[in-house]
């Protein structure tokens, strides 16, 4: 059913997303080709009602509805083109998750009703309503009681990292409750914080923990996407991941699990997959991009846009050119630093990020817009003016070097470290000699072991 235009108030167009201010909530949705926007909100029961957004600024849709509170759940319907042939791909059918929802509650239920086409025959449009088929974007309660959490901020020459899966770490933990393996909770346990700290890790880098999907062809098998990239909400948490609930409660979970690992010492680090989404190519299914403005956010092929540039290996690849996909990313990593005090994060495929036409450029937008981004340069100690390349160098300096067993128990030097890329050079120089010669290993050694030949 349709609401009554008296309970929406016109809103503002920033932020985007759904923003609560603890009376309501202001909705925000970017589309340049919409030409309606409709809210969809549901109730316990499941009942939909719609709220037309009749205000527009600068291609944002959006409206305030007094009385909406944490824990609402909503969609949207986007009323526009449709003409795969142009990479128009709009259908009110599809109900569309909010790019920029906090949370998501449920998963994908793959059925034909999922895709802007009927199974077979490409070519024609399927009106079929997927809103009994995926799931829910959620408003959150922002509030959170951080107390006096600071980020630990360890030197990189002290940083010691440790990559690991939230649901894996946990999930066979004897000694984590049943009920909180294989979650944020899990992660934050005494035990497992006891563990880490007895190897000395000073940064948990976690596989995505972005709101993910699992592909059709694994649900049709009985299996699921363990590693998660294939992200569908860059500003939620993955909803499996949290043993507190699904209607907001994993964002509550996921901070708590951030000022835990801080108290012990620990940073945060994300592995975060921003250079495509889980709707696949041109015969994936509508959930959230495609529907809402397929153009602007995707990279499609200039003289046939009805197919995507895939530049990743996963049917499309982000239009990392387009003002609005930069804006998006660089909302989502602030977000994670400040609201969700993350320390740092990991690119998946970051030469995808860096492709604005074709081949990767170095000085591209991208990296230039993380260099001049006061909350996101400072993160995971990235260095001044090389932003999201230092953890892809640092994992290259990783797989060059084995550590000896007692590598824990061995003196290191404790003098800070010079100014200056060559004092910095000589102090990390004394660091592996401290550990002794049996730290450092030949490359030609490692490429023969591999059965290939060594680089020269």
């Amino acid at each position: 059913m349709v609401a009554q235009e008296a309970l929406i108030w016109p809103g503002n167009s920033y932020p985007l997303g759904a923003t609560f201010d603890g009376v309501g909530t202001n909705f925000a949705l970017f589309s340049e080709v919409a030409e309606r926007v409709e809210l969809c909100l549901f109730d316990e029961g499941g009942t939909e009602t719609r709220v037309a957004l009749h205000e527009v600024d600068g291609f944002v849709w959006h409206g305030y509805l007094p009385g909406v509170s944490p824990g609402q759940r909503y969609g949207y319907r986007v009323h526009g083109p449709y003409n795969p042939a142009a990479g128009q791909r709009c259908n009110p059918a599809k109900l569309l998750l909010d790019p920029y929802a906090k949370a998501v509650e449920g998963s994908v239920q793959w059925d034909q009703a999922v895709f802007a086409y009927p199974f077979g025959h490409p070519d024609q449009r399927n009106d079929e309503d997927s809103a009994p088929h995926v799931p829910r974007s959620v408003v959150i309660n922002p509030f959170f009681s951080w107390d006096s959490d600071r980020h630990p901020r360890t030197s990189y020459h002290e940083t010691v990292i440790y990559e690991t899966h939230v649901r894996g770490l946990t999930k066979l933990h004897p000694e984590v409750p049943e009920t909180q393996r294989g979650t944020y909770q899990g992660l934050a346990h005494p035990a497992v914080i006891e563990h880490l700290q007895r190897l000395g890790v000073t940064a948990v880098e976690l596989m995505p923990v972005h709101q993910f999907v699992s592909d059709a062809i694994l649900a049709e098998r009985g299996l699921a996407n363990y590693w998660g990239y294939n992200t569908i909400g860059f500003f939620a948490p993955h909803n499996a991941y949290a043993a507190s609930g699904a209607r907001g409660e994993q964002v509550q979970e996921f901070k708590s699990m951030v000022r835990t690992l801080h108290q012990a010492g620990i940073e945060v680090i994300l592995d975060v997959v921003y250079n495509h989404t889980a709707e696949g190519n041109h015969l994936g299914p509508t959930l959230s991009f495609r529907g809402i403005d397929n153009a602007s956010y995707y990279r499609l092929v200039g003289d046939d846009p009805q197919f995507y540039m895939d530049t990743t290996g996963t049917g499309n690849s982000l239009l990392m050119r387009h003002p609005h996909v930069l804006q998006m990313i660089m909302d989502s990593l602030r977000y994670w630093v400040i609201e969700m005090h993350v320390d740092g994060f990991r690119f998946d495929l970051a030469a995808a990020l860096a492709r604005q036409f074709h081949e990767v450029d170095r000085l591209s937008a991208f990296f230039d817009m993380v260099q001049q981004d006061a909350a996101v340069d400072g993160v995971e100690r990235q260095v001044p003016g090389h932003g999201a390349r230092f953890l892809a160098r640092r994992a290259r300096h990783a797989a060059r070097v084995r550590l000896p067993a007692d590598w824990l128990q061995r003196p290191v030097p404790q003098r800070r470290p010079p100014a200056g890329r060559l004092g910095q050079l000589r102090h990390r120089a004394r660091r592996l000699h401290a550990c002794g010669p049996g730290l450092l290993q030949p490359q030609a050694q490692r490429g023969q072991r591999r059965g290939r030949p060594g680089r020269q």
